[in-house]
């Protein structure tokens, strides 16, 4: 990780890539003006995150691996989805412009907010 320069890498757990403005959220409520497309970030994700996934465009999260709810759910949805990138969400912020490779595990920020 590079964080200076706004690279990431995680594990990849959703095939594809995505760009969006990041929806920086720590519970389900506080992405509930997430609009269509963005980039859910997240610390992890449970059940009562699933219906922000209909929105969503990629997935990036602080913990997890291939069998957390996250990944199975971003599989099931074809979102791309990176996960295990610990302090991700202090490192971003809402608007941020990012690209999600959920091919090779990587994050990167091509814009601030």
């Amino acid at each position: 990780a590079d964080a200076a320069a706004g690279r990431w890498s995680g594990t990849p757990v959703g095939a594809g890539q995505a760009r969006g403005p990041a929806c920086v959220a720590r519970s389900p409520q506080q992405a509930t003006g997430m609009a269509n497309g963005d980039i859910l970030v997240a610390p992890s994700t449970d059940p009562a995150w699933t219906p922000l996934f209909l929105r969503a465009g990629g997935l990036v999260m602080e913990t997890g691996g291939y069998l957390s709810h996250g990944a199975i759910v971003a599989r099931e949805f074809g979102i791309p989805a990176v996960v295990n990138l610990p302090g991700i969400l202090s490192q971003l912020a809402d608007g941020d412009m990012v690209a999600v490779d959920g091919n090779r595990g990587t994050v990167q920020r091509v814009a601030a907010s």
